[in-house]
């Protein structure tokens, strides 16, 4: 009895999934609960697992493909995988070739010119993988021309993103008869084409290479549909504030080290500052709460979504009851969520259900910007670059290190006084960390 490979619940708010990659092929043996196919979505990149041992029986849906909740992928049969034949012993095999020369009739001869072109043509379409045929089809590019780094060189995915995004490597110049090498041109019609890099200062660039038109990945299209939700949804407003982190720097600095040593963790500002969130949201709940119709929720529970740039774009993993966390258990759960969320290895539930959003640009560089919110949210958090300024500090100027917080919230439920209070609570906390460790 063969058992069904399909496409599993994908999460809220998501119904459609392209499959990625098939970790395995037709005829290899799959445990229970091993990975068999990837499956990539607008918000991650997760792994379908076989629901019993056996063998791969059919793929019926390619890479590269759109699927829905509850399609059925592909067939595990019962059983092993088919053994490999036993190697023929070196004197059959010289017999067996001998034998298939003496029968097959000589080819007709073909000119050299045209079997070249045949095999260009067809050789790379033929070991392009699903995925890669259908960007090769979408941009119109000549499979020929992209070099393959897939196993027995099929091109791969990857392959034709870094053609689209590198072009195609140079071959290396011809130095026959002693003198420098010449670039290579191309004839097209009555004119003839200088490569770039040799071409004339001056010379118009060919309309061709002037611009790249790659499709939005189902990230990138999720990513622009909610922020513009944000921007037509919610009154959004932002209000800013400035934070001396002298203070909990030098806090940092004593205790860093012995930190790493007890917890295997290093001690970071992340915990800080979600820690000095949390204390802020206790006292403006309407900052942790959302609009649902004409009802407004209040959350009694403190999930901190913590934005997270990526290859693919920007996603925003959920530290779970961050009230009840240690410093050291939110360092390693950042830590943690952080780099699957750069690997695509991420859950939707790890993405989902936040109360409330910090983002730092300043790893950036960035000193100052107005974040945008993450829905339903009613408000995010900006940090920013940490740079040392000159500040009045009991009538003297001081130099001290400085960053510049931003609060961006929704005005439909947050008032001003509200937000206010709020980033001045964040600062306060910030600047006399000992009220993180009571409390207070």
């Amino acid at each position: 009895m063969s058992i069904e490979i399909v496409v599993p619940t994908l999460g809220e708010s998501v119904s459609e999934a392209t499959v990625a990659s098939w970790l395995k092929k037709p005829g290899d043996a799959v445990e229970r609960d091993e990975p068999v196919v990837e499956l990539e979505t607008d918000k991650v990149t997760l792994e379908v697992n076989a629901a019993g041992a056996g063998t791969l029986q059919e793929i019926r849906v390619e890479e590269g493909e759109s699927v829905e909740v509850g399609t059925v992928l592909g067939l595990i049969g019962e059983g092993d995988a088919a053994p490999a034949p036993a190697p023929k012993k070196a004197a059959d095999k010289k017999k067996s070739a001998e034998a298939e020369q003496a029968a097959a009739p000589a080819p007709a001869p073909e000119p050299a010119e045209e079997k070249e072109v045949e095999a260009e043509a067809g050789g790379a379409e033929a070991i392009a993988l699903p995925a890669a045929r259908k960007l090769i089809e979408e941009h119109g590019l000549d499979p020929a021309r992209i070099e393959g780094t897939g196993k027995g060189g099929r091109i791969t995915k990857e392959d034709v993103q870094a053609f689209l995004n590198e072009g195609p490597r140079r071959p290396a110049p011809s130095t026959s008869g002693g003198g420098t090498p010449a670039p290579e041109a191309r004839a097209e019609g009555n004119m003839i084409e200088v490569p770039a890099y040799e071409r004339p200062s001056g010379a118009p660039r060919p309309q061709k290479d002037r611009e790249e038109r790659v499709r939005m990945s189902k990230l990138r299209r999720t990513i622009a549909s909610r922020l513009k939700q944000a921007q037509n949804t919610a009154a959004m407003l932002t209000t800013f504030n400035e934070v001396d982190l002298g203070e909990l720097i030098a806090m940092r600095t004593k205790y860093r080290d012995s930190f790493e040593k007890k917890h295997g963790v290093r001690l970071g500002f992340m915990s800080f500052f979600a820690k000095a969130c949390v204390q802020a949201l206790k006292e403006l709940p309407a900052v942790n709460a959302e609009i649902d119709g004409d009802e407004i929720v209040y959350k009694n529970y403190y999930d901190i979504g913590v934005a997270v740039g990526t290859p693919q774009g920007l996603v925003v993993p959920v530290v779970r009851d961050c009230d009840q966390l240690s410093f050291a258990e939110i360092e390693k759960t950042v830590g943690d969520l952080g780099r699957r969320a750069r690997d695509g290895k991420l859950k939707i539930e790890e993405i989902t259900g936040g109360t409330f959003t910090i983002t730092n640009g300043g790893v950036y560089g960035s000193l100052m910007s107005m974040p945008i919110l993450n829905p339903p949210q009613s408000g995010i958090l900006g940090m920013h670059k940490i740079q040392e300024r000159p500040v009045a500090v009991n009538g003297k100027v001081e130099i001290r290190p400085m960053m510049y917080l931003a609060l961006s919230y929704d005005h439909r439920i947050i008032d001003g006084r509200e937000a206010v209070t709020f980033l001045v609570r964040v600062k306060e906390n910030l600047e006399d960390p000992e009220r993180l460790m009571l409390e207070v």
